[in-house]
């Protein structure tokens, strides 16, 4: 693979191609909407063709214009995918309006080879916010007030303090802890365990020294 021989280039497609295809069986089961994946066949990835009320294939999100209703609505259901792919302890990467498909029942996420373990990725929390943060943008081109939202940070504190559910009710609200620590009193409590540690110390000896 580091040399960028043809065995290597095969080796690395056969790495993304069960990535993707374990993580769309996942986030199947975890309740979001991805192609129904078919398996591996002679190196090709077979999955589900998202398609339009006429049976073409469906759009991505980026060439579809949408009301600041169906807008507000759809960013609500991808803030939920979001929340169940969190969740199912992953994230997907690479978010944007190019990796959601629309058909008539709304956004389906494709493209997850890049898909990135939540737990075991130390740049797991940047990548979510990443996604979070383009894919609300787009729908902020309709619906303006999404721009306010700080899902990303709601989403990814609950995760981080173990009380994320797959349906937990989102508000968009978060506020940032960004207060320093207060040095000088911890510092003092510090010192005034020492001294009363100190004094214990001294009536214990004192104790001994009368026995």
């Amino acid at each position: 693979m580091e040399k960028g021989s043809r065995f290597g280039r095969e080796q690395q497609e056969a790495v993304w191609q069960t990535t993707e295809v374990d993580a769309l069986y996942k986030l199947k089961r975890a309740g979001v909407r991805v192609p129904q994946p078919y398996g591996c066949y002679e190196g090709v990835l077979l999955m589900e063709l998202i398609t339009d009320c006429e049976g073409d294939e469906a759009p991505r999100l980026g060439d579809v214009a949408l009301t600041p209703e169906r807008s507000r609505a759809d960013h609500g259901v991808m803030m939920r995918y979001v929340t169940r792919t969190l969740y199912a302890g992953l994230v997907h990467g690479d978010l944007s309006e190019f990796n959601v498909l629309v058909d008539e029942k709304g956004p389906v996420i494709i493209d997850l080879p890049q898909v990135i373990d939540a737990s075991a990725n130390n740049n797991a929390a940047r990548f979510f916010t990443r996604d979070v943060t383009n894919i609300t943008a787009y729908y902020a081109l309709y619906a303006p007030e999404l721009t306010t939202t700080r899902y990303d940070g709601e989403i990814r504190s609950r995760f981080e303090a173990g009380e994320l559910e797959p349906e937990s009710e989102l508000t968009g609200v978060y506020h940032e802890r960004t207060g320093l620590a207060d040095v000088d009193a911890l510092l003092d409590e510090l010192e005034a365990v020492e001294i009363e540690e100190l004094g214990r110390l001294e009536r214990a000896a004192e104790a001994d020294a009368a026995r």
